[in-house]
């Protein structure tokens, strides 16, 4: 067993994928029409064959209460790997990304978080900072 796919609930599928692919850098893997939304796929650019994750629709009250509430509370829906915190978040920030939380040192590494202008705080983490 393995992971290949997990997901985000965005408020703008099309505005989610410019944010995730201009300014994170990740890859379009699958655009499909689904509806009146799209099967809308994105991977890290180093490994397009790796975990995919699914830009989806915050269409339902369930959904929307989940990322409200996590949002309100400041808390990240899902944490992304880099090999340097401190100076991805410099990269964030030159591409115009909202920093919600600067670099914090821990003794296994450090984080920070970014809001994906789509409905959810992100976490950025390393083993090392």
């Amino acid at each position: 067993m393995r992971i290949a796919l997990t997901s985000i609930f965005v408020d703008d599928q099309q505005k989610a994928l410019e944010f995730y692919t201009q300014k994170l850098g990740f890859v379009k893997i699958n655009d499909h029409p689904m509806g009146e939304h799209r099967w809308l796929t994105v991977a890290g650019p180093d490994g397009p064959e790796g975990v995919e994750l699914l830009l989806e629709p915050n269409n339902d009250p369930v959904a929307q209460a989940y990322q409200q509430g996590l949002k309100a509370k400041g808390k990240p829906c899902t944490s992304f790997e880099v090999d340097d915190v401190k100076a991805e978040v410099e990269r964030l920030r030159g591409h115009g990304v909202l920093i919600t939380l600067e670099p914090v040192e821990e003794q296994w590494g450090g984080y920070a978080m970014f809001d994906d202008s789509c409905g959810n705080i992100i976490s950025i983490h390393s083993v090392g900072i």
